[in-house]
C-alpha cells in the first residue's frame, strides 16, 4: 500500500504544478486581509472537493481568518501547519510572474510557501482515493499572518499542537539537498526608548542630557551581548533620534533583533535587555518587546521524527535526508515544546523573500509523498 500510495503522488506532478500555479497568481500579502481571505475561501474548497473533509474558519481580528482543515476520525490526531500569506506585495506578479524553467517554478510565494500547502492538499487526498484507514484524524492548519510572526495566529496553533501527537511543519527545506529542519533559533524583538534633556548645543550644552549618546552607550553594550559559539546575536538594527544638529538630542530611539539558540541562552539575554540602565540620571529608558518565537531545539522526540522520515524517504523515494538547524523562526517554534515536530517538509528550492524564489518542479510529488508517509506511520495506518 505504502509503495502505491507513492506511486500515485508521483503521478500527480502535472496537477500539482497546475494547483501551484493558480496558487502563485492569487498574490496574497499579509497585510491584505481581502486577498488572503481570497486565497483561503479557494483553499478551503480544494480541499472539501479533494478529500471530502471539513473546514472551520478561525477568526482574526487584524487579518483574514486561519483555516482549520479535517480530515478523517478518531481520538488522536495528527496536525500539519501551513500558511497562506507571503512577504510580497500585490503587483509582485507583473515583475516576477509565474513560469516554469529549467525544472524550476518560479514566482512569488512559490517556495514559501504555497509549494507546500500544495504538497499537503495532495497527501492528504491520495490517503482519502486509496481509502487508507487511519486510526487518528489529520488537522490541516492554513494562517494568513506567519510572515508578520503570526500574531493572531499562534494561540489557534498552540491550542491545535496540544491535541496532537506529533506535528509536521510544511516550511521550505533547507539548501539544496532538501534538508529538514530539526532546531532553529528563537526570535525576538525590542525597542530601546530614550528620553534625555534637550538644549542648546552651542550655548547651554551642560544643561542637556544627550539621548543620543546614551544611546550610543546602551547600542555597545547590547552588541557586548552577543556569543557566537552559544549561537546568540543581538542586532541593533534601525536607529533614530535628534531634531536639529544644534540640538542636544532629547529622544532616541532603536530597534533591536534578537536570536538565541537555547531556552538558556533566552533566560540570559532578555533580562538584560529588559532592565538597561541610564549612565546619567537625567536620562530615562524604556524597553518594550520580547521573544515572539521561542527557540526550536533539537530533542529525542525531534531526532526520532527525523530518523523516521529518513528511513521512509530512503525505502520508499530513493531520498538520503539530512537535517540542518537554521537562524529563522516558523510556528515550528511554537510546537516543538509541546508535540515532536518535524520542520522543512515543505518545497525543496531556494529564494525564499528573494527575486530568484523557486520551487524544484520534481521534489513537489516526492515531498507530498514522504508527507504522506508520515501520516500514515503517526497516524497508525491500517495497511
Amino acid at each position: 500500500m505504502l509503495k502505491e500510495l507513492v506511486d500515485l503522488l508521483q503521478q500527480r506532478e502535472y496537477k500539482m504544478v497546475d494547483l501551484l500555479e493558480q496558487l502563485v497568481k492569487m498574490e496574497s500579502p499579509s497585510t491584505r486581509p481581502d486577498l488572503t481571505e481570497k486565497i483561503g475561501q479557494f483553499l478551503s474548497e480544494r480541499f472539501i472537493e479533494m478529500t471530502g473533509g471539513k473546514v472551520e474558519f478561525l477568526e482574526s481580528d487584524q487579518y483574514s481568518p486561519h483555516i482549520r482543515a479535517e480530515w478523517g476520525s478518531g481520538e488522536g490526531q495528527v496536525l500539519i501547519v501551513t500558511h497562506m500569506d507571503t512577504v510580497w506585495p500585490e503587483g509582485t506578479l507583473d515583475e516576477m510572474p509565474f513560469e516554469i524553467k529549467e525544472g524550476k517554478a518560479y514566482g512569488p510565494g512559490t517556495f514559501d510557501m504555497k509549494a507546500g500547502i500544495v504538497q499537503a492538499l495532495f497527501a492528504i487526498q491520495a490517503l482519502d482515493e486509496l481509502e487508507v484507514k487511519l486510526d487518528k484524524k489529520v488537522v490541516l492548519m492554513m494562517t494568513s499572518d506567519e510572515e508578520l510572526g503570526s500574531p493572531t495566529s499562534k494561540e489557534y496553533i498552540i491550542e491545535e499542537a496540544k491535541k496532537s501527537d506529533s506535528v509536521f511543519v510544511l516550511e521550505p527545506s533547507q539548501g539544496e539537498e532538501g534538508a529538514l529542519k530539526t532546531a532553529r533559533k528563537g526570535v525576538g524583538t525590542f525597542e530601546v526608548r530614550i528620553h534625555g534633556v534637550p538644549s542648546h548645543a552651542g550655548i547651554d550644552p551642560e544643561k542637556g542630557a544627550s539621548a543620543i549618546e546614551e544611546l550610543a552607550e546602551q547600542i555597545t553594550y547590547l552588541s557586548s551581548l552577543t556569543d557566537l559559539e552559544k549561537g546568540t546575536t543581538v542586532n541593533v538594527g534601525l536607529i533614530d533620534g535628534g531634531s536639529q544638529k544644534n540640538v542636544i538630542a532629547e529622544d532616541a530611539h532603536a530597534v533591536i533583533d534578537v536570536r538565541v539558540q537555547t531556552q538558556e541562552e533566552m533566560d540570559r539575554v532578555v533580562p538584560l535587555i529588559q532592565n538597561l540602565k541610564p549612565h546619567d540620571s537625567d536620562i530615562e529608558i524604556s524597553v518594550t518587546g520580547g521573544i515572539y518565537r521561542p527557540p526550536l531545539e533539537r530533542t529525542d522526540d525531534i531526532e526520532r521524527l527525523f530518523e523516521k522520515a529518513k528511513e521512509l524517504a530512503h525505502e520508499y523515494l530513493d531520498i538520503e535526508l539530512i537535517e540542518e538547524f537554521t537562524g529563522g523562526g516558523s510556528d515550528a517554534n511554537f510546537t516543538a515544546s509541546i508535540a515532536p515536530t518535524l520542520d522543512g517538509l515543505g518545497a525543496v528550492g531556494a529564494g525564499a523573500h528573494a527575486l530568484h524564489e523557486h520551487a524544484v518542479v520534481e521534489q513537489i510529488p516526492k515531498r507530498s509523498a514522504l508527507l504522506a508517509l508520515l501520516l500514515c506511520e503517526y497516524g497508525k495506518a491500517d495497511l
